[in-house]
């Protein structure tokens, strides 16, 4: 059974890295006392190096190691072989268009849909959508498609940001680029606040966390939906 840990962040409140969501991940990986994180996303430039030796440090309070995918010879066969996948947060653009690179949209899809737990964080929860068409990254490399994994039927905004009323910002809110993108799309997209996540089993997509999510449906208007609402209808 398909089972996915979708979230928006990997850090809130100025904690550790994955700290707000242990309990959930040790449910996810209690099969395994191994990840494969792919760290292909490098935030702020990152070596996959030290990106994943912050891992292994955050994957520890739950007894996990952490081995980088970029370690292997094949990255296709590391996540065939693979008992927990973890992919980090940073340039969606870049993750992308290493995923693509190394050939490993399929085995990813492949192995999640064949059970493979799964978590992605920022720039991993935006592939898990049906595009990464909302992602809030510039585009710093041209990836060869937008397509990504659809492992859940709608697009993610990860980082979702409500409008400051008092703010003297006058740029573009989410919700005015999230506007614009169903003017030429006309997918769901679900605003995940930060400290929120989706848990996906099967069939099943459930909002998790404190906080309420918010969906852009085409043609409609903007709502709210409280935390343990199941999405499954979404589409």
């Amino acid at each position: 059974m398909k089972h996915l840990i979708i979230a928006s962040t990997s850090t809130v409140y100025n904690g550790k890295p994955l700290e707000y969501i242990m309990e959930a991940l040790a449910s996810l990986f209690k099969d395994t006392n191994e990840i494969l994180f792919i760290p292909y996303a490098r935030p702020s430039g990152i070596s996959h190096d030290a990106y994943t030796d912050k891992i292994k440090i955050a994957f520890k309070a739950i007894n996990k190691s952490v081995v980088g995918i970029h370690e292997f010879e094949n990255p296709v066969e590391a996540i065939k072989q693979a008992k927990g996948i973890y992919v980090g947060g940073g340039n969606t653009f870049v993750l992308v268009n290493q995923l693509y690179k190394n050939n490993c949209i399929n085995a990813l899809k492949d192995a999640v849909d064949t059970g493979t737990p799964y978590i992605g964080t920022s720039a991993g929860s935006n592939i898990c959508g049906l595009t990464m068409k909302t992602t809030n990254d510039m585009p710093v490399v041209y990836p060869p498609s937008f397509k990504t994994l659809g492992f859940v039927p709608f697009n993610i905004n990860p980082h979702y940001l409500d409008p400051d009323t008092n703010s003297k910002h006058m740029g573009e809110t989410r919700a005015t680029r999230i506007k614009e993108f169903h003017k030429f799309n006309t997918q769901p997209v679900v605003g995940l606040r930060e400290g929120s996540w989706l848990e996906v089993k099967g069939q099943s997509i459930q909002l998790k966390g404190t906080l309420q999510a918010r969906i852009f449906e085409y043609n409609s208007e903007a709502y709210e939906v409280e935390t343990n609402t199941y999405l499954n209808e979404l589409k």
